[in-house]
Order: C-alpha cells, then structure tokens, then sequence
C-alpha cells in the first residue's frame, strides 16, 4: 500500500530535506506536487484541500522559515498532518465489558468481510488470550455460514451454528445467550453483505445491531475500492453507530487513498488492516506509524513486533545454541529461516517496514519477492536428508535431480547453494566474533541472503 505516493512525496520531499533556506514559492511549488501525488493516490479532494491548506499554514510560519533546517522541518510537517488525517493515535477495541463483548462486523459483499472475522478471532485468541466464538447472521450469501465454519476451525475458535432459513436477528440472540453460557469472553457477529447498498440492507443490519447491543461496531472496507470505498463507509457511519474502521486487502492497493479519506470522512477511527489471504495477515493500524511509512522512514516498531509476535523462539533459540557450539548452519536451517520469513508477511511485508526503501532503485526492488524465496523452498525440498545435512556432496548429477524434482534449472541450484555458502560463512563469523552487530558491520550493510544477487 502507498507505494505510488510514497514515491511521489519521497521524490518532492528529497529535494527539500537538504535545503538550508526556503522561501514562500519553494513551499507552494512543493505543495503543488503533494496536491497531486494525493489526488493519483485517490484520495478524496475535499480530504487533499484540507490536508494541503493546514500544511501550507504551517509552513509558512515561523516553525519552517525561521528554522536552521528548514527542509527537515517541513517534512516533519507534513508527517505530523498525515498522522492528524489518520487519527494521531492508534485505537484498539474496547472490550472490558460484561461478557460476552459482542463484536459486529459490517460491510458490502467482496470486502472480506468473512475472512476479517476469522482474522480478528485468531488475533483475539493468540495475541489477547481471549476465549472467542464467532456467529454468521449472513443468510443470503450461498456458503457463508459454511465458510465461517471452516475457518473457525482453521483458527481454533468455536463456531455457533446457524441456517440459511435462519432469521438474522433470531441468530445474534442465541448466539448470544450460548456465549453466556459457555463463558467466551467475546463474540464475533458476521453480517450480510450485497453488491450495493440498499434499504432492505441497513434496516436488516440495524435490526441485528439493535438486538446484539455490540460494544464494537467495525466496517469492513475494500481499500482498492478508491474513492467509492468512502461513500460507502460515509452511508455506513450514517445508517449505524460506528466505532471503528477495518481497511481489507491493503497488500493489493499501490494508492491507499481510502486510508488517507475515510478517517477524515466518517470520523471513525482505522483499527486495523488486513495485509493479506491468511488469516493472520491483519495488522493493528497505527497513524504515526504508517505516516512514517507513506513518507519512507519506515516502521520498525511493527517489524520488531512482527518478530516477537510470528517468530518461533524455540527454533531461533536451538538455532544459536547450535551456532555456539560450531555445528555446521545447513539447508534445513536455510529452509527454516525462509518459513520464518513467510510467517512475517514475507518480503513485501518486511520491505514496507524498512526505512530507506524509497532510495533503493525499482529495478532491485521489483528482484524482491516472495517467489525467489519459493523457488528456494523448493530446490531444499527436493533433497534428500543427506544432502540438507552435507551440502559438500552436490555435485552434477544429483544438481540435475534436484533441479527438476523442483521445477527449476541448475543454475538455479548453483545460485542457492552460492547463497546459502555465504550465509554458512556469516554464520561462522557470528559465532567467532560474538554477536549480530559486529556481523552486520562486516556485511557492510549488503541484502540479506536469499535475496537474487
């Protein structure tokens, strides 16, 4: 999300950050560019305006003018409305009710609105240790119910059964009532959805919130559905009593305009965002956080508790006790720091958060991708335990075998097993020179392995 603007604004921004003088023409040339990097980002215009003339006020007082780095404080100008525009402060859900919190989840049919729920269940269950159950009062969509189901079990949460002849509102009470006798601490209410809004809709969706009496009233919006995202979210926050907004599929949108609008529309604050399918892409929505990011200063806040979060600690524990006592780092070690990866979102969700990025040529950009990290997954499977443990005994003929047990050429092994000798080395030097820093001054700042050199 925010690549295209993030480029845009890292091109205008750049050519200030270094200046020791700016003048009036300087800032409104400047904000010329920001108003139109906005605008092909799909922000909506009355959001862009307000946004460009709080700048533009800002910046032409005493704070920028007058300052001996004039460049550095416009940025930080502009960072600080970005994070006005989307809400200042990060807010979580407010669950300290009597239980169950009834949590009800709105949107249009398409926004992934099924799939949120499972997602929020999951993040409940494993990062809140709550006891969760989820209801389906969507009776119209073939399969709803069914694919709530599923993914309750994929999520390990209780599923309260329903029926496509069910009444809605009949649905939330007595899944209600069963999560008071089973002691869940929170209940997660899935609603219809349709292509449109309509009238039959918001009546049925106000029925169901009026008998749920929900603590949390999230809507599920589709982040690549641009401008039209925010009507929607507009009509919405008209028709129910809204406490937060979910932004959906936001790994797909380059713009992000949604993100910047419908804060500033619906007053309502962005909770969370979905960065992917699987249901633990979703993400807590914190405004500095992400304006640091829209700007190309990175956020590794997020990424450090991506780590503490998705990162198997008894398998990194293993892997440096194994380090220390000088066991050879082998391909089932290589394999293992790839699935890691993944559980981080994979690359795209690492590079997002790494300051910098914005100077780093699209040309290396576009090498970094998760299907590298596949392609390499792929050649490790396709050996045998032998040669995961002993590398040294790859030769030829069994490179050929594993290339096409993998789909691959053998200038592909031959490029793994380069990379994977590199990262053997480093290995060694952490363990010879005691510790991460000193390795990563002696790699001089280069990519890390498994990266297409």
């Amino acid at each position: 999300m925010f690549e295209n603007l993030t480029e845009r604004l890292g091109k205008t921004l750049n050519q200030l950050r270094g200046r020791g003088r700016l003048t009036e023409d300087n800032i409104r040339e400047s904000l010329r560019e920001v108003r139109v990097a906005l605008l092909e980002a799909d922000v909506a215009l009355p959001v862009v305006k307000s946004f460009v003339d709080r700048v533009r006020e800002r910046a032409v007082g005493q704070d920028v003018l007058k300052s001996l780095t004039p460049g550095q404080e416009l940025v930080r100008v502009v960072r600080d409305e970005l994070t006005t525009l989307m809400g200042e402060t990060g807010v979580g859900l407010s669950l300290n009710v009597q239980p169950p919190a009834v949590v009800l989840v709105a949107g249009l049919q398409g926004s992934g609105k099924t799939t949120t729920v499972a997602k929020l269940a999951r993040r409940l269950k494993e990062n809140e240790n709550k006891k969760v159950m989820v209801a389906s009062c969507d009776v119209y969509r073939p399969a709803a119910i069914d694919q709530l189901e599923t993914l309750a079990k994929d999520v390990d949460v209780a599923f309260f059964p329903s029926a496509p002849g069910d009444d809605p509102v009949r649905i939330a009470e007595s899944a209600i009532t069963d999560a008071r006798r089973g002691l869940y601490e929170v209940l997660l209410l899935d609603t219809a959805g349709r292509l449109h809004i309509d009238e039959q809709m918001m009546d049925e969706v106000r029925r169901v919130h009026a008998a749920a009496g929900p603590v949390e009233t999230l809507f599920v919006i589709d982040s690549m559905a641009g401008q039209d995202a925010v009507n929607v979210a507009k009509a919405f926050d008209e028709a129910l009593p809204l406490t937060g907004i979910i932004l959906t599929k936001t790994d797909g949108d380059a713009r992000g305009g949604a993100a910047l609008s419908v804060r500033h529309v619906t007053g309502k604050p962005i909770k969370f965002i979905g960065t992917g399918e699987k249901v633990g892409a979703i993400e807590a929505f914190h405004p500095d956080r992400m304006a640091s990011r829209i700007l190309g200063m990175g956020d590794v806040l997020s990424l450090i508790e991506d780590v503490e979060q998705k990162v198997d600690r008894q398998k990194a524990e293993k892997l440096a006790r194994k380090i220390t006592k000088g066991k050879q780092f082998d391909l089932e070690d290589f394999a293992d720091q790839i699935r890691e990866m993944r559980k981080m979102g994979g690359v795209g969700g690492m590079l997002d958060k790494l300051p910098g990025m914005t100077n780093v040529p699209q040309a290396v950009k576009s090498q970094m991708n998760d299907d590298e990290f596949n392609r390499q997954e792929a050649i490790v499977n396709s050996m045998t335990v032998k040669e995961r443990r002993f590398p040294g005994v790859i030769k030829g003929s069994r490179k050929r075998r594993i290339a096409a047990g993998s789909g691959t050429q053998v200038q592909d092994v031959n490029r793994l097993l380069k990379q994977f000798n590199q990262m053997q080395k480093m290995m060694k030097r952490m363990r010879k020179k005691g510790g991460l820093n000193k390795l990563m001054r002696g790699m001089g700042g280069g990519l890390p392995p498994g990266f297409p050199g």
